[in-house]
């Protein structure tokens, strides 16, 4: 992607986020929460790593094993990571919306064999993440939430 094209995405991806999220809130996941592909959509909330607030972005998940998630840092594509991959590498601790619940969990990068494993799946649900791969030099990282233990 041409810098010009980036910046267009990231207003585009900005503007769709905010009413993505007011959507999905709003109807306590009724509304908002699959892709027009039929992929699942949850809510991910992070602390922003400068500001210290709280950060909520729709990103599409694919449940794994009992009671994780993965999602994706696709970005569209893009030569940059997103801000809440970032932020989660600076504290993996996040909440999830999945419809009408939320939980406390804790991510961590997938290593290379999970990513390699995940893939597939992945790309079955949304294809387009190959094509994101394609579009950018960096390894679009996948992350592994799990439920945050309890005190």
């Amino acid at each position: 992607m041409t810098a010009f094209q980036e910046r267009l995405g990231r207003v585009a991806v900005r503007w769709m986020t905010g009413l993505n999220t007011a959507a999905y809130r709003l109807s306590n996941g009724r509304v908002a929460a699959h892709v027009p592909g039929g992929a699942p959509i949850c809510l991910l909330t992070t602390t922003g790593r400068r500001s210290g607030r709280p950060r909520t972005v729709p990103l599409l998940y694919i449940p794994h094993d009992d009671d994780q998630i993965v999602v994706v840092a696709s970005h569209g594509g893009m030569s940059t990571h997103p801000a809440w991959y970032l932020n989660l590498l600076a504290d993996p601790r996040a909440t999830v919306d999945v419809g009408s619940q939320r939980r406390s969990m804790t991510a961590r990068p997938a290593s290379e064999a999970e990513r390699a494993a995940l893939w597939p799946a992945l790309t079955a649900v949304y294809p387009r993440f190959d094509a994101y791969q394609h579009r950018t030099d960096r390894i679009i990282p996948v992350l592994i939430l799990a439920p945050t233990p309890g005190p």
